[in-house]
């Protein structure tokens, strides 16, 4: 007798466990009973009004919704399902909104998708055909949360916080590696928003110090009169309120990094003790007279010129060469090539997700103004007209009037048409040529590799005055 063998389902065709609850919004008895026995694969919970829907959705939190847009009390219109639809995507961003709607209604239909749904079906229902549909958006869900549970066990690397493509930072991140090894004095310098603190924490994260702790003080946040004992520490009764014996920063980071932010702001009188503390790697608290060892990594930052602070007295020259063992200096956002739009959506999924907003992206209008402006504030300036502007945005995209931003060179971005980029080039290349041979002929034929003819030509094609 030979045992008959069953045929296993199809696993490409089983929903994961994950994305298998539906919520079918319809106000029609039949409609909603038919709809219920539509969909394989899916456990079908049902709302027949908003208030019922946002119910469901709190309690089962579905991965996919199909919304009838017509709901009491208005269900000859639209108002109570686009209502719903922003409710929905503002409580759930992530959710997958099929809409359905009448025949030939396909005004609403894309009205709904620059919302945020996902996608819309048009009356008569068609049960296998709304099936798969549901079942595509389902398979996205899954994808999606995929890739943020890879992205998030990603998040462990050293450079996690870093988010840039351009060569700059690419170089910048180089240089962190070699420099993480080496246990010296670090200065970094940049722009007020370049990101100098996460430089800092990549440089913690890889360096043999990572089990230690990364110490933080902020030189210019504190009164001249605090950060003495901030730093060092102070013995019991050394001055009025001084209970018991406490430990200062430097102490604290023992066997990891002491991180010195805005060290240009160091007061002069901490600058020398700063100075003996580099130099013996001992401190004196405040009030004591014990000298007590300390091995700590010390990196500082600022944005301020240093050197001219020396030349106007207000640093010391010595302690600058103490300081700047090893210099890592961060280039500003405008001369990042693409960071700037690479950053502007990293940010806007955090905040659409943080702030349950249903935004998806930017128009191709927003992208361009962000590439041309020159973001002074650099990234963090970027980051708060994200944040605000995913916060007013009407739609599903943000727009340049959500950034609010100004830019005086209306002159378009460079293109993206190959022909017109190398051509660009060219021309940049023989201006930039020009003007390093003071406008020599010769000379700039020489620097570009080719004949005085050719140049000629050249010129002449592209009209650059000579």
């Amino acid at each position: 007798m030979s045992e008959e063998k069953t045929t296993p389902p199809d696993e490409e065709k089983t929903l994961p466990e994950e994305v298998r609850t539906l919520l079918v919004v319809e106000d029609d008895p039949g409609l909603q009973s038919q709809l219920r026995w539509s969909f394989d694969g899916f456990e079908v919970v049902t709302a027949e009004d908003r208030e019922t829907a946002l119910t469901q959705l709190r309690r089962y939190e579905p991965p996919v919704v199909t919304l009838d847009l017509g709901l009491p009390p208005d269900p000859g219109g639209v108002s109570e399902g686009f209502a719903l639809l922003e409710e929905i995507l503002g409580l759930a961003p992530r959710t997958k909104v099929i809409v359905v709607t009448g025949h030939n209604d396909r005004d609403n239909a894309v009205r709904a998708i620059a919302k945020g749904a996902y996608d819309f079906y048009e009356k008569p229902i068609e049960p296998e055909i709304l099936n798969l549909v549901a079942e595509r958006a389902a398979r996205l869900y899954a994808l999606e949360e995929e890739n943020r549970r890879l992205e998030a066990r990603s998040s462990r690397s050293p450079f996690a916080e870093l988010i840039a493509a351009s060569p700059e930072m690419l170089r910048i991140c180089r240089m962190v590696e070699r420099l993480a090894a080496a246990d010296v004095t670090t200065l970094v310098l940049g722009e007020s928003g370049t990101g100098k603190e996460v430089i800092v924490r990549a440089l913690h994260r890889l360096s043999p110090r990572s089990q230690g702790r990364l110490v933080a003080i902020n030189c210019a946040a504190i009164p001249e009169t605090l950060l003495e004992s901030e730093l060092f520490g102070y013995e019991k009764g050394a001055f009025t309120g001084a209970a018991k014996q406490t430990k200062g920063k430097i102490e604290v980071a023992d066997g990891g990094i002491l991180f010195l932010d805005e060290v240009g702001d160091l007061p002069l009188s901490l600058q020398a003790k700063l100075l003996r503390f580099l130099q013996e790697r001992v401190i004196e608290r405040v009030g004591g007279r014990n000298e007590i060892p300390v091995d700590v990594r010390v990196v500082c930052a600022t944005h301020q010129d240093l050197p001219g602070l020396i030349a106007e007295g207000r640093f010391r020259e010595d302690l600058f060469y103490r300081i700047n063992e090893t210099v890592i200096e961060l280039p500003p956002l405008r001369e990042r090539e693409g960071d700037s739009v690479l950053l502007a959506r990293a940010f806007l999924e955090r905040f659409a997700r943080q702030h349950r907003r249903p935004v998806k992206g930017f128009t191709h209008a927003a992208l361009e103004l962000i590439e041309r402006y020159p973001w002074p504030g650099n990234v963090r300036e970027l980051e708060n007209r994200v944040k605000r502007a995913v916060i007013m945005a009407e739609g599903a995209e943000v727009t340049p009037e959500d950034l609010e931003l100004e830019v005086a060179d209306e002159t378009p971005g460079d293109p993206f048409n190959l022909r017109e980029v190398r051509e660009l080039a060219e021309q940049r290349a023989i201006q930039r040529a020009l003007n390093y041979s003071g406008g020599n002929i010769s000379r700039t034929a020489e620097l570009l590799g080719v004949t005085r003819p050719t140049l000629y030509n050249l010129i002449k094609k592209h009209d650059i005055p000579t």
